[in-house]
């Protein structure tokens, strides 16, 4: 399952938002906020596309493509 673009911007926004309100007291707190940047590493390469996501070594075929925003053209013409 794919997820759209808007959908990774707002998990990375989320992700971030935990990172900077979190306060680090203990070696528990430090691994939380490991595991929060390489998430929101990992968002931000699915986000970027293909060689970001290599880099982490994810598959570039699960990537989502980018979508255009408003109607296909085809849909358009037959409306008309």
């Amino acid at each position: 399952m794919a997820l759209s673009k808007r959908s990774l911007d707002t998990l990375i926004d989320l992700v971030e938002i935990k990172i900077s309100c979190m306060e680090v007291w203990d070696r528990e707190d430090r691994r939380e906020i490991a595991n929060l940047q390489q998430a929101a590493a990992e968002l931000r390469a699915l986000a970027g596309g293909g060689d970001a996501a290599r880099a982490l070594g994810l598959n570039p075929a699960e990537i989502p493509a980018k979508r255009s925003r408003g109607r296909p053209r085809q849909a358009l013409a037959a409306a008309h």
